[in-house]
């Protein structure tokens, strides 16, 4: 990326000399690595602030165009979908007075093919349902959800923000109509992601501002050729030989650290599935009679987790995303979520775990 920032600064969309030229043609180039690396067409691809904005533009984007004469206008969305999700299906709600209804999930976090099926109909204009959830790591089925959202004809869209450290995303484009990603959740830089939104799709979006006109009009402003050469970048590292390896030794170090800590001498428990339908970086678990702020505090600055809470307007409110799997609000309360990387080692399990025990040791000496 650096050369981007200082010898190659030109703006991509400058035509009339030649340091415009050179950003615009490394903007193709990784334009057409990122397609290829979600199995789309580069013409497909917008770029975007991340998937925050993107999952805005699909819905808002879509709501935008939805008149009175409209057959369909019902929105769908899975009630454990990230916040800018949830509060974007809201906004449509009450700005645009269309109907938004949420998708149930089980104590897994999956939705019920059964009752999604049920909600389906012809009114039905979008149905937004992520590939894999932030907090618990749920891994939906795609597959079988598309067939279902297919057979009425609405369209879907997938916020994959977790999905590329999870799985192979190569041929989630031929599932889904639009999609949202973020180069932060996949070892790129913060503050640029893309939204794929195929082709015959592309009228059916109103943009969320306007300019310039860049990217067809569709998401106007300066494309930043150094964010995007680095997303680029993250994308080529994703596709590597070794990265099923990758996959593979992430997983076995989230089961290794899930073993030890149910093993201590303190009721604790996994959020959420278990296995292959979990992305193999994320552990969610309840420390019952604990409360996890309590224990996060004692583990800084030594270890970087957080509580699925949301915080706004200076309001902490219990994690939705938990509620939904029907946890109390103590368990709620003494939940945390976990994130492993590819660099985890063996001996970064040993030290968290015996920095987690220690917490709970001391913690428990003061409750009792």
């Amino acid at each position: 990326m650096m050369p981007y920032f200082y010898e190659k600064f030109g703006n991509p969309h400058s035509v009339d000399h030649s340091l415009g030229w050179k950003s615009a043609h490394e903007v193709e180039k990784a334009t057409e690595q990122i397609s290829n690396f979600i199995g789309a067409f580069p013409d497909e691809i917008y770029f975007t602030s991340g998937a925050t904005e993107s999952n805005n533009l699909a819905l808002i984007g879509l709501a935008r165009k939805v008149s009175a004469k409209s057959k369909r206008t019902r929105f769908l969305l899975s009630e454990i979908e990230h916040k800018c999700v949830q509060e974007a299906g809201k906004a449509i709600s009450h700005q645009f007075t269309i109907p938004v209804d949420h998708i149930p999930v089980n104590k897994e976090g999956r939705v019920s093919l059964n009752v999604l099926e049920n909600m389906l109909g012809n009114d039905v204009l979008v149905v937004s349902i992520m590939a894999v959830n932030n907090e618990i790591g749920t891994i939906q089925d795609i597959d079988n959800i598309s067939r279902l959202v297919r057979n009425v004809g609405a369209i879907f869209h997938c916020d994959a923000a977790q999905a590329p450290i999870a799985m192979d995303i190569q041929e989630l484009t031929e599932k889904v109509d639009i999609l949202s990603l973020s180069a932060h959740k996949m070892y790129g830089p913060k503050g640029i992601g893309i939204i794929f939104v195929r082709r015959e799709l592309r009228n059916l979006l109103e943009p969320l501002f306007y300019g310039g006109g860049q990217q067809n009009g569709l998401r106007p402003g300066t494309i930043p050729t150094p964010l995007v050469v680095g997303m680029s970048a993250a994308t080529e590292f994703l596709t590597s030989k070794d990265i099923y390896q990758k996959r593979l030794h992430l997983s076995q170090m989230r089961e290794k650290f899930i073993d030890k800590l149910v093993k201590l001498p303190w009721p604790v428990k996994l959020n959420g599935v278990g296995g292959h339908l979990r992305h193999p970086g994320n552990a969610n678990l309840c420390f019952m009679g604990f409360v996890a702020k309590d224990i996060l505090q004692l583990l800084q600055p030594k270890i970087a987790a957080s509580t699925g809470s949301a915080c706004s307007s200076g309001i902490i409110e219990p994690s939705y995303v938990l509620k939904s799997l029907g946890l109390s609000f103590e368990d709620i309360e003494a939940s945390i979520r976990f994130s492993l990387g590819f660099d985890t080692t063996y001996e970064d399990i040993e030290e968290g775990i015996g920095l987690i025990n220690q917490s709970l040791l001391k913690l428990s000496k003061i409750r009792y």
